[in-house]
């Protein structure tokens, strides 16, 4: 089971704990310096810092340049996580990447697939139906360079999010409430309220909220039924790279020199209800039915114990035990 794959490895709650800390800094603080450094080379660091919005950055350091320091900050955190997790934890990268016996590829790129084309789908119908809402917004030299900052540093961004979230929280969560559904929740609501401060929040108001919460609940149903984090890692990077390639505004988190840009003065309604009450939900049957998932109930909410033999601590002293209880044999034996 994916959860208990943390027992292998050192587990104690301190490292958890302090584990979360320095992610933290090393995402939010170590990672940032780099944009505020550039932000003041250009000059007019403090007023533009001082404006919060990002789009006046984005702006001051040009949309490309923006949005390379941006993701920079989640490289920096997705290296901080796997470090601590190597060196503090013990623990491999596959541990805390699936429970098969190797991380499956297939699965990553499947789900990338099915949601970049059902995403772009419904930009595409989206610019269809209301064109008045969306200005063309192709220029080639600026394009290009985005396509390769996005297709380099989106996957790592996303993949940042899904290692701390998914991985190492539903792990060090899970261990610690020996269940299944209170890290699901727990991980969801944060994943969730990590986008409170995005510029959509303030322009959409706090019901996009469900939108984001409902997305984490998805990506935690993924990785709990799949008993990886796989599909979530496919899923997630398709839906930040197709986005960022797409289409922009004025109003979004991702400022990008993308094909379109959306001039509509958007209004969010119950139909934010929409991808999670239906296009989500037909998403899990999908991959429900290409998994052949099996035992919702006691995957999603179910309780399990510690294992006899839980982690790298107590196995080298098992093995001594069982090596003097029972003597190896000749093989002919």
């Amino acid at each position: 089971m994916y959860i208990k794959q943390a027992y292998k490895s050192l587990h104690d709650s301190w490292r958890y704990i302090l584990g979360v800390l320095v992610v933290f800094i090393g995402w939010q603080f170590i990672g940032a310096v780099p944009l505020i450094a550039a932000i003041f080379l250009k000059g007019n660091g403090m007023k533009v810092l001082g404006s919060g919005e990002i789009g006046a950055m984005a702006d001051h350091l040009g949309a490309n340049s923006f949005l390379f320091y941006m993701l920079l900050t989640f490289v920096i955190g997705l290296v901080s996580l796997l470090i601590w997790t190597k060196f503090v934890h013990l623990q491999p990268v596959k541990e805390l990447t699936t429970s098969r016996r190797k991380i499956d590829w297939n699965r990553i790129f499947f789900a990338f697939l099915l949601w970049g084309v059902v995403s772009a789908a419904m930009i595409f119908i989206g610019i269809y139906f209301a064109p008045e809402d969306y200005e063309f917004n192709f220029k080639l030299k600026p394009f290009l360079i985005l396509a390769v900052i996005a297709t380099l540093l989106i996957p790592l961004q996303t993949s940042m999010e899904e290692y701390f979230f998914r991985g190492y929280l539903m792990q060090g969560i899970g261990i610690a409430a020996k269940n299944r559904w209170l890290p699901l929740v727990i991980t969801s609501i944060l994943f969730g309220m990590m986008h409170i401060f995005n510029p959509e929040v303030a322009k959409l108001g706090y019901l996009i909220m469900v939108f984001y919460i409902g997305t984490g609940f998805l990506l935690g149903i993924m990785t709990l039924m799949d008993e990886g984090l796989e599909l979530a890692l496919g899923f997630h990077a398709a839906n930040n790279l197709i986005t960022a390639l797409l289409v922009t505004a004025d109003w979004t988190a991702f400022q990008t020199d993308s094909l379109y840009r959306d001039i509509s003065d958007p209004e969010l309604g119950w139909d934010v209800l929409i991808p999670v009450l239906i296009i989500y939900p037909i998403l899990l049957l999908i991959f429900a039915k290409k998994y052949k998932w099996t035992d919702w109930k006691d995957r999603l909410v179910g309780s399990f114990e510690k294992p006899i033999v839980a982690s790298i601590e107590d196995s080298s002293l098992t093995d001594s035990l069982i090596e003097h209880d029972y003597p190896k044999t000749n093989s002919e034996d």
